[in-house]
């Protein structure tokens, strides 16, 4: 039986540099390759619910995350002029020893990961990406793009929804528009913003927003999925958008300016569900294979998710390619609940006259079933 010692692992977002860290705490010799020339953290406000709090928890990375974020146990639902509806407790699907849920700026966790790579002795290669590979008797031999090739034991693929990786192993799946769009800014908040809100009934979709810190957070507003052309500055879009929501919104609206950071996506979702994520040694992670609408705030959670249970598997003894087939399986059930989900939650936005629509229902039905294990 071969043992599976040199990994690589092809993308340093979050899926790529947990699964990193997990397996080469396993004594494993990680390479990572990352195809941006400086990495470091990027990224707008994020919402880590409690699973992926358990999964950086593993890796001993929480407690240095956990310095500059908030964490907070409530949802509140609001009506667009402001009055409260219901509070809604998050389930814990991190285990009753971890808050339910946490607000962060997605930089400031890459930013701690990308500290903890180094500082774990993986040999990190930037500028450079997966361009081809080929199975042998009991490797895979890698060829990137400098021209340069090296045999690995095992390669991780975790380069995101726009992954080149995936057509080179065969999976013809590509993601999808969900028919959303999404803006968001990181902002100032006042000391009653203390957990999540989410506006319904709005002009918009609906918006909503998440503390990220003790004086930060970032809200958001969903929105078609193609910004129209108004001749509005992005701080003024946002303005625009946001202007039939009250409450505390006002105060998020009214100090908005040009230098807070802003970003605008449509939204887009994939999942491989009829295909393996495998081919030979190589086996793709995270949004490269599932990434679902951000509507229950579990994105991060399952490429966390991914990452330290495929470390595990990897520890096992037996066949490596029997291992990771029991791997994918698991995941895709897990997997396939989140997006289901998001995808029903992304639906009852866009037709919002539907008989039927339980939101804070069907929100708190997939989490409480991510209360068990992964």
């Amino acid at each position: 039986m071969h043992k599976v010692q040199n990994i690589l692992v092809v993308g340093g977002g979050i899926a790529g540099t947990v699964a990193a860290l997990a397996l080469r705490q396993q004594g494993k010799n990680i390479t990572l390759l990352e195809r941006s020339e400086q990495w470091h953290g990027v990224g707008h406000g994020i919402t880590v619910q409690g699973n992926a709090l358990k999964a950086l928890r593993s890796i001993g990375a929480l407690d240095k995350i956990m310095e500059t974020s908030h964490p907070f146990s409530d949802l509140q639902l609001r009506h667009a002029e402001g009055h409260l509806i219901t509070t809604v407790d998050t389930p814990h699907t991190g285990g009753m020893d971890l808050p339910p849920t946490m607000g962060a700026l997605r930089s400031n966790i890459q930013d701690v990961l990308v500290e903890m790579i180094h500082q774990a002795g993986v040999q990190v290669i930037l500028g450079g990406r997966l361009i081809g590979y080929r199975n042998l008797e009991h490797t895979v031999r890698a060829e990137f793009s400098n021209g340069t090739t090296a045999e690995f034991d095992l390669i991780v693929v975790a380069d995101g929804i726009n992954s080149e990786t995936r057509k080179l192993v065969g999976i013809t799946h590509e993601k999808k528009p969900s028919g959303l769009g999404i803006w968001r800014v990181v902002t100032e908040r006042t000391a009653e913003m203390d957990c999540a809100a989410v506006f319904h009934h709005g002009p918009e979709y609906k918006a909503g927003y998440t503390p990220i810190s003790k004086d930060l957070c970032y809200a958001y507003v969903l929105t078609d999925p193609v910004r129209p052309d108004n001749g509005l500055s992005d701080t003024d879009e946002l303005k625009r958008l946001l202007a039939g929501y009250h409450g505390p919104f006002d105060f998020i609206r009214e100090n908005i300016t040009d230098a807070h950071v802003k970003n605008f996506q449509p939204i887009e979702w994939l999942f491989v569900d009829d295909e393996s994520w495998r081919d030979g040694l190589v086996v793709l992670i995270g949004d490269a294979v599932h990434a679902c609408p951000p509507l229950i705030a579990q994105g991060a959670a399952q490429c966390c998710e991914d990452a330290i249970l495929l470390a595990e598997y990897v520890a096992r003894d037996g066949h490596i390619e029997s291992l990771l087939d029991e791997f994918i399986t698991r995941r895709k059930k897990r997997v396939a609940g989140v997006v289901e989900a998001s995808l029903q939650l992304a639906e009852w936005e866009l037709h919002p006259a539907l008989e039927g629509i339980d939101t804070a229902g069907v929100m708190a039905g997939a989490l409480n079933v991510l209360t068990q294990p992964a």
